[in-house]
């Protein structure tokens, strides 16, 4: 397993107790630790160049305009988008994906279908609930296989629910609670085959290992800046050029008109059209910030490293009496899910935290696929480049210390 000895250090909230014991943070899932390069950018900002973006001309605006532009275009890089001018800056995942939802919505008909799958969190199956119903249009789901969906996606149901009905196909690129890296690539390649438009929720898996959106093929992915080491506050929602220029604006007003008279407004070309009013400024910069450091451990190191520290927790949860894991038994990214059925998850995350460590318990925005495997909530433990498996070790003795608490 690769380890940097000298990235804890990078994290200064890491360097705490929680109730007598070593803080150890879990929970990257829900939000990802800042380190010391994010929050220096941030700093800076605030003191050097604090000033609203692209119509001032004293010297303040126009540094942070050039800031807030080039956090696009590293952002652009990071994901190897065609250009700059297709990263919108929102504020998160679920910002971006209502964006394109209500966008698309005005293009669907009666008869269209929106295609989704059964492991969406909330906020890649909500806004297309909304939009269907806003548009008369279908919405369906491409099934998951095995009692604890540790089969993934159905791909032979896709290969039947891909029709030229489909208009847009919307899923998670790494699902938040079976750990599963779903086949992205090939997922847009058979919905560009039947016309259908490509939304990804890239939420789990932005830099926790490469993204390439070119290779993807998608036409649109979102993102959340917190997920990935950045500020909260900020996100990405990234369309292709073409796609994005067919979107029309969500929120209107200053900054993404090009003119306006009393008798109405004519709108910026993308990415300006998509960001009225003051922009998240701090929150771009301290994301591009996010996007060096990354970058510097190495996002394929990065990959290897989740992947290697989910396997091994996966393994050392197994022989735990009565648990219940979901997703794959192997290949898994990041993350494990786990249940017992004597003991709630709830009462799972206070225990664990009165040993130091931060889980997350809950239906994880995950409900309908929770009710399908016929659970109420599950634990998560998530991890990222700072955790170690000397903290999996924590959190085997933490669960055997609750279990036998339980059980007696």
């Amino acid at each position: 397993m690769p380890t940097w000895p000298d990235v804890r250090a990078d994290f200064p909230i890491l360097h705490q107790r929680v109730h007598g014991h070593p803080l150890v943070y879990l929970d990257s899932g829900a939000t990802a630790q800042k380190p010391r390069a994010v929050i220096a950018a941030l700093v800076r900002y605030y003191e050097q160049d604090n000033s609203n973006v692209h119509r001032g001309l004293h010297a303040l605006s126009m540094r942070a305009t050039d800031a807030y532009e080039a956090a696009r275009a590293r952002v652009a890089q990071f994901l190897h988008a065609a250009e700059p001018a297709e990263v919108v800056f929102t504020r998160g995942t679920t910002d971006s994906l209502n964006l394109v939802a209500r966008g698309l919505a005005a293009d669907l008909r009666p008869g269209d279908v929106i295609l989704t799958t059964e492991m969406e969190h909330h906020s890649n199956l909500v806004p297309w609930q909304q939009a269907a119903q806003a548009s008369g249009a279908t919405l369906r789901y491409v099934p998951v296989l095995g009692a604890n969906a540790e089969g993934g996606l159905d791909l032979a149901a896709l290969d039947q629910l891909l029709t030229p009905q489909v208009k847009v196909f919307a899923f998670t690129h790494l699902s938040n609670t079976l750990g599963l890296l779903n086949p992205a690539a090939d997922l847009c390649r058979r919905a560009r085959a039947v016309g259908a438009v490509t939304v990804v929720d890239a939420a789990q898996s932005v830099g926790h290992g490469p993204l390439d959106v070119q290779a993807l093929g998608c036409d649109f992915l979102a993102f959340s800046g917190h997920k990935m080491c950045g500020p909260t506050g900020i996100g990405v929602l990234y369309g292709r050029r073409a796609r994005l220029d067919r979107l029309p604006p969500d929120a209107t007003g200053g900054g993404m008109v090009a003119s306006v008279d009393y008798e109405g407004a004519r709108w910026k070309p993308a990415p300006e059209r998509f960001e009225a009013g003051t922009p998240p400024i701090a929150g771009a910069i301290g994301l591009a910030a996010a996007c060096d450091y990354l970058d510097a451990l190495g996002r394929e190191a990065i990959a290897r490293h989740d992947q290697d520290l989910a396997q091994l927790a996966y393994e050392r949860l197994a022989p735990l009496p009565g648990i219940r894991l979901l997703g794959p038994a192997t290949g898994r990214r990041g993350l494990v899910c786990f249940a017992f059925a004597d003991v709630h998850a709830h009462d799972v995350v206070t225990f664990a935290d009165e040993d130091g460590l931060a889980l997350r318990g809950g239906h994880h925005c995950n409900q309908p696929l929770m009710r399908k495997l016929g659970l109420a909530s599950t634990t998560r433990a998530s991890f990222y480049v700072y955790n170690t498996a000397a903290e999996i070790d924590v959190l085997v003795a933490s669960l055997q210390r609750t279990l036998k608490f339980f059980r007696g």
